[in-house]
């Protein structure tokens, strides 16, 4: 019973149908008819104009972004537990050639102004600096935490005042939604935000992400990078029909609905154990190690966390957009019952 990752969920009938039906002649690399339709569908999700490219993964995503806003002599400020810092293997500085994370501060991985402020606020404006150029934010944060719209639009009036980008690392932009119930754009390009990282595999991809741009001129300094980069894939409409899939019908919300209640129902049963509220699809909760132990002899598959101040031990459970109804039953009783 699997609850380690949402990334080794199986991937959607949906999408298999859509890769089976995209694989017919057609151009090249992203000259085909799917690729091409991607900019109106997310024009579409989002309501205004943007640009949308695939990926295959999204640490490129992310780092692909940042490079088109951030140059190598630049910074990037982030929670210093950020994807970016924590889980990408130096990506970042590969694609931006050399620009640094900045590191701030915040419950839940969230960051706030306050937190970039504190991060800004010593950094002189001469050479012997490293200069910030963008801001990059988790939507859902790395401990499930979603910020609202009202708290990105004060990190966006920061990034606008002070001239730099906003990044949005969306790997659980679905789930994040499926819990804020408003418009997409809200907590988007309407928030100040320059691009996002559209999460798909954690949702039900097989091996595709976008990135989509609220700035047009990012994107087209990203067409040229993601081919340097080695992610023009030559047969690009199987990664565009993977995209479309997800957002033409509203498949990506209704997966995250799925996977967000399937974590409530485990979180309803874990009760004082909780580390972090559940936003999204992530329940972070203290277990002792025999706790872990029993738990992975009843066939429960998980992380085991680092355990906060005052605690024996801790593990993180995820929930996919197909977990299996009858296994979450059984995890939340099994938890109950410790």
């Amino acid at each position: 019973m699997k609850f380690f990752s949402d990334n080794a969920a199986a991937v959607h009938p949906y999408v298999w149908e859509a890769m089976q039906a995209a694989d017919a002649p057609d151009a090249a690399y992203d000259g085909d008819a799917l690729s091409r339709r991607l900019d109106e569908a997310f024009s579409t999700l989002f309501g205004t104009e943007c640009t949308a490219l695939w990926v295959a993964t999204g640490t490129a995503g992310n780092c692909l972004a940042l490079s088109a806003m951030v140059p190598p002599h630049g910074a990037v400020v982030c929670h210093r537990e950020a994807h970016i810092e924590v889980d990408e293997g130096g990506a970042p500085g590969f694609f931006t050639h050399g620009a640094k994370l900045l590191l701030a501060d915040g419950e839940g991985a969230k960051i706030t102004p306050d937190a970039i402020a504190k991060v800004l606020d010593p950094i002189r404006n001469d050479v012997h600096q490293v200069q910030p150029h963008a801001i990059s934010i988790t939507q859902a944060s790395e401990y499930g935490r979603v910020y609202t719209p009202a708290e990105v639009a004060a990190i966006g009036a920061l990034a606008k005042a002070r001239g730099f980008g906003l990044h949005m690392d969306g790997a659980r932009f679905a789930n994040a939604m499926a819990q804020l119930g408003c418009h997409p754009g809200d907590v988007t390009w309407r928030a100040g935000v320059s691009a996002l990282t559209f999460g798909c595999v954690k949702n039900g991809g097989m091996g595709a992400e976008a990135i989509v741009f609220f700035e047009p001129g990012l994107a087209d300094v990203v067409r040229y990078r993601r081919k340097r980069a080695g992610h023009l894939q030559s047969k690009g409409r199987y990664m565009a029909a993977q995209v479309l899939a997800m957002i033409e019908g509203d498949l990506w919300l209704e997966n995250g609905r799925a996977a967000n209640a399937a974590a409530q129902e485990i979180a309803a049963a874990c009760g004082a154990r909780l580390m972090h509220p559940v936003e999204a699809n992530e329940v972070f909760v203290v277990l002792s190690p025999a706790e872990q132990a029993a738990l992975h002899a009843q066939g429960f598959d998980f992380y085991d966390w680092p355990a906060p101040e005052g605690a024996a031990g801790a593990a993180r459970l995820v929930t996919a957009w197909n977990s299996e109804p009858a296994h979450v039953l059984a995890l939340a009783r099994a938890i109950a019952a410790l």
